[in-house]
């Protein structure tokens, strides 16, 4: 997305989407996931391969260690707010890098106050929309504005009424925005 902004003369707005929301908050195995057993072993291993394949090649962190999923949605509610205080697109990114890199759990709330303090914002804040629940409210509408518009997995990329689904290189998204029309920068 940064090479996207940087090239494009594009607006990036992030709506979430509830994945696995039945998910506990202490996560579960990625391997259970995918089913279980060996078959989802070897399904767990190819996607991480071909993931890490990506990431490796648009230059982001991603861990071979992480073995977890969580539940994202107190990171959602959180990342509503992060928007209102003008810190959206740097949480979010942060977010990114617990969960991808460094494995963490974004379901815990100390994990998610500390990411919000470490992109500038306020902890005791942040604490506080994480135990009022305050943005559940707006993470239910999009969670319905993402069901009624036919979302069905992450990342899904919308633009243009033209859509792809899943993680793929930098050359898809590019192609994506060019063809809803977006203009490359000119100071580029």
């Amino acid at each position: 997305m940064d090479r996207l902004l940087a090239e494009y003369d594009i607006e990036v707005h992030y709506v979430n989407f509830p994945l696995h929301p039945d998910t506990p908050d202490a996560g579960i195995a990625l391997v259970d996931l995918f089913g279980g057993g060996p078959a989802a072993q070897q399904r767990l291993a190819s996607s991480s391969t071909r993931l890490r394949g990506i990431a490796d090649s648009e230059g982001l962190p991603m861990s071979e260690s992480r073995t977890m999923t969580y539940n994202s949605r107190l990171a959602q509610e959180l990342g509503v707010w992060a928007t209102e205080q003008g810190q959206g697109k740097a949480f979010h990114d942060a977010m990114f890098r617990a969960y991808f890199a460094h494995a963490q759990n974004i379901s815990d709330p100390e994990v998610l106050v500390q990411i919000a303090k470490d992109v500038g914002l306020d902890a005791t804040t942040a604490r506080d929309v994480i135990e009022s629940r305050s943005y559940q409210a707006a993470v239910d509408e999009e969670w319905s504005r993402s069901r009624a518009a036919g979302v069905n997995a992450v990342p899904t990329f919308d633009c243009g009424g033209q859509r792809v689904v899943g993680a793929y290189p930098y050359e898809t998204l590019a192609g994506l925005v060019e063809h809803a029309g977006a203009r490359k920068r000119a100071d580029r």
